[in-house]
Parts: structure tokens; sequence; C-alpha cells
């Protein structure tokens, strides 16, 4: 599948759930990761004729996206979760403070790039050369479209645009 989401704009979308969190809460046991992923992928599940096969896929990219955030965050603010759904697209949206976000451009995954992310090696967890390549990957396999943006002055956000057909390979 070629497409991918028309827009990042959330007016597409239906919202579906949102969570939001102390960031300082959130950081203070690993295992809100393992939760949170597993609330977020069992609502992405809903609504397909196998929702136990879909939710246990898209979660392993729920899951390197959620501990994404938690590697990149700093220990202030909030964090928030957010999921919309439209005809042809699950949409994750994760926002949290970074404090080196000023100083760098957004990027983008998609899933028809097979390179790095632009703007590998920055200063902030997100944006180094591994994680960017994680991203990437990640867009890849799950046929995905993965953006990161500033949020604000002193804040990122990591959207993730999933398909909602089922036929994963």
């Amino acid at each position: 599948m070629e497409q991918e989401a028309a827009s990042f704009d959330d007016h597409a979308f239906a919202p579906m759930v949102s969570l939001e969190l102390n960031v300082a809460m959130f950081k203070s046991r690993w295992q809100f990761c393992d939760k949170i992923t597993e609330y977020l992928s069992d609502i992405l599940g809903q609504g397909h004729s196998d929702p136990a096969r879909y939710s246990n896929f898209l979660s392993v990219a729920t899951n390197e996206l959620i501990e994404l955030a938690f590697r990149s965050t700093s220990e202030l603010g909030r964090i928030s979760f957010s999921l919309y759904r439209n005809a042809t697209f699950n949409r994750l949206r994760i926002t949290f403070p970074c404090e080196e976000v000023s100083s760098r451009e957004h990027t983008n995954a998609r899933a028809s790039e097979h390179q790095p992310v632009p703007g590998a090696g920055s200063g902030y967890v997100v944006m180094k050369s591994d994680e960017t390549v994680l991203l990437s990957d990640l867009a890849a396999i799950f046929r995905a479209t993965i953006r990161i943006e500033k949020d604000g002055g002193q804040g990122i956000q990591i959207i993730a645009d999933f398909p909602s057909t089922e036929d994963f390979q």
C-alpha cells in the first residue's frame, strides 16, 4: 500500500482517546511504557475483523514510539498520547517536552523511504541517528508515515499514521 495519510491535520480524523500524564510520574517507572502501549493498542484493534492480531502487530511500533518518548522527554511538564481514526488510517500522536527541540528542525519517515530520516545526528534522543533509523524501519515495516515535529518552543510531537487495513505481511 503506497498510500500515505492525506494530511497531518487531525481534523480529518475522529478522536478515539487521549491520555495525559505528568512526565515525572510517567518516567518514574519504565513499565508505564508497556501499560500505555497495551491500552492504546487494544483501542487501535477495535473495529477490525481480527482485533487481537491487529493490536498485537501494531503494539510493537506503538511501544517503540512510547519508549522513544520516554527516553527523550525532559523531567518537567506533561506528556500526552492521542489516538485518531479515519477511513484509511489510525493516527498516534505523542506530545512531550524536550529541552533541545528549539534548535532543531522537524523530520519525516515514510514507508517509501529506505534511508535514515533527515536530521539524523542531532542533540536529543529522538533525533539521534540510531533513533531515526529505527523510525525509518518502523515506517517501512508497518507501511506507516511517521513524523517528528516541534510542538511550540519546548516540545516535540511524534505523529504516526498506520494504515487501517489488516493485510500486514
